[in-house]
């Protein structure tokens, strides 16, 4: 069974993660909204101003890194009134609750308005469904991993992964580079399970970690004495998922050291039917994608 790791932000700065290269991105992300003219600046001018950062919905803070990196290139600053991973809970009042101050020139601070509002509610919004969908995995017993998927927005992965660990979740797999996941095209293309992990073994080294998504109990079964270090019980029912990886853990008890994950069509509706003791992640899209962002606004103030 695998032991789950504390949440990394209980660990250090969450932020310390981010590669240098975001930076750039929030960069491109600037230069996509405003490539030409900027008319409504023109408008405003270049005073000095103050506006207020509005959290207007239910939900966990989350993606301020690069929230305050849009501001920076700016020549703005941001003062935060609220720390990352508060989350507000739902209230039979309307919500306004000033979470940061944003300072600076009136034209830059609209200029990077929009850009650091669709980052914040979006990943925001991911943090609060991953720390929802976690909670109901705790309250029914599960006490280890529960991850997100590759499943994300091209261009935006970095701020959704974020996202995932502010949620209290593991992030999977960040990329192509990061373990080599073997589905049912390489195995059809490779010939077998074990031809394709023997193929993946060779290329990766023991640096790489290998996975299998298997259909039933004896793929996994071929993928564990294949020498595999997940086996991925894929869309099984419930039911199915307990008997097969027990089944797994007892056949291969003291010979092969491996981990069990299921995923599938993982939702809130019905996970709790996965949960037992030898699973050891638990991945789900669901708790990444159309998910519901949390409502922010940005208001000058005076």
């Amino acid at each position: 069974m695998a032991a789950y790791p504390s949440y990394p932000f209980y660990r250090g700065d969450v932020a310390h993660l981010l590669p240098p290269a975001y930076k750039h991105m929030i960069s491109a992300w600037l230069e996509e909204d405003c490539p030409s003219f900027d008319y409504g600046g023109f408008v405003v001018g270049e005073k000095a101003a103050e506006a207020k950062l509005l959290q207007k919905s239910k939900g966990i803070v989350a993606g301020i890194p690069f929230f305050d990196e849009v501001f920076k290139q700016l020549d703005c600053t941001v003062e935060w009134h609220r720390s990352e991973g508060h989350g507000l809970l739902p209230s039979a009042e309307p919500i306004r609750v000033h979470v940061a101050t944003v300072r600076g020139p009136v034209r830059k601070i609209l200029l990077g308005e929009r850009v650091a509002l669709n980052i914040l509610a979006r990943c925001s919004g991911v943090a609060t469904k991953s720390d929802h969908m976690l909670s109901l995995l705790r309250d029914a017993g599960y006490r280890n991993i529960l991850s997100g998927t590759r499943k994300t927005t091209p261009g935006f992965r970095l701020v959704e992964k974020y996202g995932m660990l502010m949620g209290g979740c593991d992030m999977h797999r960040v990329d192509l580079s990061a373990m080599t996941m073997l589905k049912d095209n390489h195995i059809k293309s490779a010939g077998s399970i074990t031809r394709a992990v023997e193929a993946a073994k060779a290329a990766g080294g023991f640096a790489i970690k290998v996975e299998v998504e298997c259909q039933s109990e004896d793929e996994a079964n071929e993928a564990v004495e294949a020498g595999a270090d997940i086996v991925m019980l894929d869309n099984f029912t419930g039911e199915g998922v307990k008997i097969a990886a027990r089944n797994l853990k007892e056949r291969w008890k003291g010979k092969r050291e491996f981990l069990v994950e299921v995923s599938g069509g993982l939702t809130e509706a019905n996970v709790r039917d996965f949960v037992c003791t030898d699973v050891d992640v638990i991945s789900t899209s669901s708790i990444h994608q159309g998910v519901p962002h949390v409502d922010f606004s940005l208001k000058i103030v005076g």
